[in-house]
């Protein structure tokens, strides 16, 4: 590829970069001029995120080729990439007004989440495991650094602490993962290393704990089980928006990456990988589940509910089928599960926001009478509870329904059935928020909310039903971000 072409392709992360740097240099001048410049930088942010988004639609060129052997420009990086800015925009707008009377660094915050961003894009673009692991840590650091922002407050630091020690020990096993795979096949190419693996006589008794290496670093970013234990303390400390933002962002990149990974360099030894993800599928859904029951705070209840549907997500990968002429492939409906869950999980992450700054509170107890003190609240959240759980009409349904169409097409019919059985398990906890907010009594004091949380609340909920009524576009965009991975449809 020319130098034209090579910028062409990654306009997007320059962009996001230069962005990140702009506003760094405008929070440290206007420091010194005086406060309330935050809704500037705000509009900058987003201004960056919706001009890399233009880039990477407009002017973003696909290309089975990798740059410099270590970043691919195709459909299936394109997809996580548009996610991650979408998402990204969101959180951004959802953060307005959030951070104030906790610190003054407002902007410095805009910043990072650019970065972050820009981390993941370079995620999921990854094709070489030595740019996976420098991509993976600038993502980890950064998240690190959201996670923690509130210094002054201790569950904020409490919750990067945690978050921090989980990560470095996962890292470093994903690190171990690495170097087996480059000491037996000397290459540190995706594409390379499954021949290299089948050409040598240790590849087979060292490919299994690479994979169990490689997937607790993955699973750690998925929140997978037995890799989750970091999550609803994180969830629960950090920023909400950071909450919001951790519940799709990374791990939408952590998918992206098992995927690429697994199947382009591991698909020799599907049949151990496919096992031993079937029983973390079922033993995540049903453990996010059962302890999300017993919540009393909504953010603790969120995270395991994000584990759970870590757990139904994995189904797609699984199941994952090749050869065939049905829309039930498996890692297509992966794609579209988590199209759909970046809206209905950052709409819900809204009103949570919205709730939190009203009230000062995050347990489900103070929802009570919502319905009376901002109907749009109380309305969105039931639809976006009802999407979590999977109800017909919503994007969740489209979603699960195609994970579960998977298993069952693979004749996985046990995985399918406990897929259905937590589904109906996490209603009980999704229809409690439902019950507090429209059959409690509570207070009656209406509640204010930002202009610009209310066009998060309403783009999520148009998005979610626009996906669950007329979802064709989305399988089709779906479909064909998969078949770089050599997915035959």
């Amino acid at each position: 590829m020319s130098a034209v072409e090579i910028l062409q392709a990654f306009a997007p992360e320059l962009v996001l970069f230069l962005g990140a740097l702009v506003l760094l240099a405008l929070d440290m001048a206007w420091r010194r001029l005086g406060e309330g410049k935050e809704a500037t930088i705000l509009s900058l942010a987003v201004a960056f995120v919706i001009l890399s988004l233009l880039l990477l639609l407009g002017f973003g060129k696909a290309s089975a080729l990798p740059i410099w052997g270590m970043l691919a420009s195709d459909q299936f990086a394109f997809f996580f990439k548009g996610l991650a800015l979408i998402g990204t925009g969101l959180v951004l707008l959802s953060s307005y007004r959030y951070l104030e009377g906790h610190t003054p660094y407002r902007g410095e915050f805009y910043a990072f989440l650019l970065l972050v961003t820009l981390a993941i894009m370079l995620v999921v673009g990854a094709v070489n495991l030595l740019m996976l692991y420098l991509a993976f840590e600038f993502l980890s650091l950064t998240s690190y650094i959201l996670v923690g922002y509130l210094r002054e407050e201790g569950k904020s630091s409490e919750a990067a602490i945690k978050y921090f020690l989980y990560g470095v020990t996962a890292s470093a096993m994903m690190l171990y993962g690495i170097s087996l795979l480059y000491g037996v096949t000397g290459t540190l190419d995706l594409v390379k290393i499954g021949p290299a693996l089948a050409s040598s006589g240790a590849g087979s008794w060292l490919a299994f704990p690479a994979i169990v290496l490689l997937l607790a670093g993955f699973g750690f970013k998925i929140a997978l089980v037995p890799f989750h234990q970091w999550s609803p303390d994180t969830y629960e400390g950090a920023p909400t928006p950071v909450t919001a933002f951790l519940s799709v962002g990374p791990k939408a990149a952590g998918f992206a990456v098992l995927a690429r990974v697994f199947i382009t360099a591991l698909s020799r030894f599907q049949p151990e990988w496919v096992s031993v993800l079937a029983g973390i599928s079922m033993v995540t859904m049903t453990l996010g589940n059962l302890v999300a029951l017993r919540q009393e705070n909504i953010k603790r209840m969120l995270a395991y509910s994000s584990i759970a549907h870590a757990g139904y997500i994995l189904i797609g990968l699984v199941c994952l089928v090749s050869g065939v002429t049905s829309n039930f492939t498996g890692l297509n409906g992966v794609l579209i599960y988590l199209l759909a869950y970046l809206f209905t999980n950052l709409g819900a992450f809204a009103v949570v926001i919205a709730v939190e700054r009203a009230t000062g509170s995050n347990r489900i107890a103070d929802y009570a009478g919502l319905v009376k003190r901002e109907p749009l609240l109380a309305g969105a959240m039931i639809v976006f509870l009802l999407s979590l759980i999977g109800i017909p009409g919503t994007g969740g349904f489209v979603g699960k329904f195609f994970v579960f169409g998977a298993a069952i097409q693979v004749q996985f019919y046990v995985l399918a059935l406990v897929g259905v059985i937590n589904s109906v398990i996490s209603a009980f906890y999704y229809l409690n928020v439902v019950r507090h907010m429209f059959f409690l009594r509570g207070e009656e004091k209406p509640i204010a909310v930002e202009l610009t949380l209310k066009w998060v609340i309403v783009a999520s909920l148009i998005a979610v039903f626009v996906i669950g009524l007329y979802p064709h576009p989305f399988i089709s965009l779906g479909t064909k971000a998969v078949q770089i991975l050599g997915v035959a449809f």
